[in-house]
């Protein structure tokens, strides 16, 4: 088997909003300030970029496929991959085929948040060199599930992964190209995600082939564990779930403070892994 390009580092992902909706309101339209912003997040010790142009907030109308494209290219096109990774926060279809097809893009992966609804973003990603990520969720993106009930979201993801990670198989994506996700926040209440961080061992273990991606930052779930409506105030609580996610074996973790998290696993790495070296 193939050596999965993400195995065993744990990797901090900064979050690039090229939007005017971001809901932790640091998004922005203007291309040179996401690309300053991003410098900055490598500079702090981001090892990944992920960029998205649209919201995920499900309060607001999805963008049109071409505005999606027209705010996302001139980024690609000048984003220099030799300094850090590339991902792509996207999930029609359309977009990502397009964002693939941009002549030296630098891409390393789609962070796909649809849940993998269809094989076709899976067979996209097997004619590139992307990887793909899986995200556990129910429905299509945009759209509320707040009512969603689980009578066992362990069994339920278990069952999900297994399934999807067929499903991208099947399509032609090679296992070591795939990257999961458990979906903190989407389609589940606040005691779903707080029942997915005390088990996150079981999810790294019964997929232990995979990197385990957690979309830590500013959560609703922090929010409602502390009671902070403001998601900027938030990032004491990002820091406590990336703790809690190096300890459980996670690998990526995509946040809005680069440099305290960066900090925090720089600390870490060298007590729970020490074969990561830093400089």
């Amino acid at each position: 088997m193939l050596k999965n390009p993400f195995w065993r580092h744990l990797l901090t992902m900064g979050i690039i909003n090229i939007n005017d909706d971001s809901f932790s309101g640091d998004g922005t339209l203007n291309t040179e300030t996401a690309l300053s912003t991003s410098q900055a997040m490598i500079s702090a010790g981001a090892d990944f970029i992920d960029v998205g142009a649209e919201s995920a907030r499900t309060n607001r109308d999805a963008i049109s496929i071409s505005a999606e494209i027209d705010r996302l290219t001139p980024f690609i096109n000048r984003f220099d991959s030799k300094q850090a990774r590339l991902s792509i926060n996207t999930w029609r279809p359309e977009i990502i085929r397009a964002v693939l097809e941009i002549p030296n893009n630098g891409i390393d992966l789609i962070n796909d948040i649809s849940g993998l609804p269809t094989p076709e973003n899976a067979e996209i990603c097997a004619s590139s060199d992307a990887s793909l990520l899986i995200m556990h969720t129910v429905g299509i993106p945009k759209v509320p599930h707040t009512e969603q009930q689980w009578d066992d979201v362990l069994a339920a993801i278990d069952s999900f992964f297994t399934e999807k990670i067929r499903v991208a198989e099947s399509a032609g994506l090679s296992r070591n190209k795939i990257v999961l996700d458990p979906g903190i926040d989407f389609a589940k209440q606040r005691d779903d995600n707080l029942v997915i961080y005390r088990h996150l061992e079981r999810l790294v273990q019964n997929f232990a082939e995979f990197p385990i991606l957690l979309p830590i930052s500013r959560k609703t779930v922090i929010g409602d564990v502390l009671g902070l409506e403001n998601p900027v105030e938030r990032d004491a609580g990002t820091i406590a779930c990336l703790v809690r996610g190096i300890r459980a074996g996670a690998s990526i973790f995509r946040v809005h403070d680069v440099a305290a998290c960066a900090n925090t696993i720089r600390t870490l790495s060298p007590i729970t892994r020490p074969q990561r070296k830093f400089p």
